[in-house]
């Protein structure tokens, strides 16, 4: 089978397309053929080796699939030939797989695999900030950063689907017209936010802040939360981690809260299952609709990373490694 490979930790533009076995599906596991990888962050730091997590060299990146179940376990309720999502991890990026059952999902009718990858790592991710690190509501404003991104649109995304009003930040035209489709209520641009919100709100603040870039801008969205707001913090795509001076918080009444979905999902068995259901659920009312991704072919990944990497790709992309 075709795999893209990290062979070293030299960036993306160092990656390998590479022939392997197939793997043996073990104990728990369910073995996909996969159609469609999405392409996430995470595999950028890990190219470079800059991620938390580092497995031996050479490996597979790619933590999101759907595609097709090949085999499962007997006392499984998935079947073969079933449409699927899974979490992988590692091992996306080539054409067969091998995941942990409990991180693998039924993909909603009418939704493509295309669509089907592009959702986990993203939409857990908002989901895990939004209703599980903080407890979102109808009447809440959420400002997004990072709005054109794919955590960005999967943020606003589910603040709307719940019916919060959303502000989105994004840095050119491109990026805004994301937002826009993707439902956000006003999109504003990067320079002079903080003066924008104060303005869509009369002056009162947001609720919520999400950030999934970090940098200069932290204490700009401190000043743009309300009485009780609260900032969440779900990356550093800028490359920059910010401090934060306590003595705001403490002034106006404000929390600064991490959401590390992943150390929280790995070490709770059934998490993810449970949040896509949420989503699943959503989908099947007709609250949200999965946008369409970028599509791009497995050699074209590293391009695409190195596009996350200097902030030149917007919106989200997903490889195509099988036809049908």
């Amino acid at each position: 089978m075709k795999a893209l490979q990290i062979v070293n930790f030299e960036g993306p533009t160092a990656m390998n397309l590479n022939e392997l076995e197939i793997p043996t599906r073990q104990g728990n596991e369910v073995l996909i053929k996969v159609s469609n990888a999405g392409v996430a962050y995470p595999d950028l730091l890990l190219s470079k080796g800059q991620y938390q997590y580092l497995p031996d060299l050479p490996f597979t990146p790619g933590s999101e699939i759907a595609g097709v179940v090949v085999e499962a376990p007997d006392n499984s309720v998935l079947a073969p030939g079933q449409r699927v999502a899974a979490y992988c991890h590692i091992g996306g990026y080539q054409e067969y797989v091998s995941v942990e059952i409990d991180r693998v999902f039924p993909l909603p009718d009418g939704v493509t695999f295309a669509q089907g990858a592009s959702l986990p790592i993203n939409f857990l991710t908002a989901h895990f900030a939004l209703h599980t690190r903080i407890r979102i509501l109808p009447t809440d404003t959420v400002l997004v950063h990072g709005a054109g991104g794919g955590l960005g649109l999967a943020s606003i995304q589910l603040a709307r689907a719940i019916g919060a009003e959303v502000i989105a930040v994004a840095s050119d035209a491109p990026k805004q017209d994301l937002a826009k489709n993707a439902g956000a209520n006003h999109v504003i641009g990067v320079e002079g936010f903080l003066q924008e919100v104060k303005s869509i709100t009369k002056g009162r603040g947001v609720d919520i802040v999400v950030d999934p870039v970090g940098g200069d801008r932290v204490t700009d969205s401190l000043r743009s939360l309300a009485p009780l707001g609260k900032l969440l913090i779900l990356g550093f795509t800028s490359g920059e981690i910010p401090t934060v001076k306590t003595n705001r918080l403490l002034l106006n009444n404000i929390d600064v809260v991490g959401v590390g979905w992943g150390a929280y999902a790995m070490v709770h068995p059934g998490f993810m299952l449970e949040q896509w259901m949420q989503i699943f659920e959503l989908i099947q009312s007709g609250g949200l609709v999965p946008l369409t991704p970028t599509s791009c072919e497995l050699s074209e990944i590293p391009q695409i990373l190195s596009g996350l990497e200097d902030r030149t790709f917007t919106g989200k992309a997903v490889a195509t490694l099988a036809t049908s």
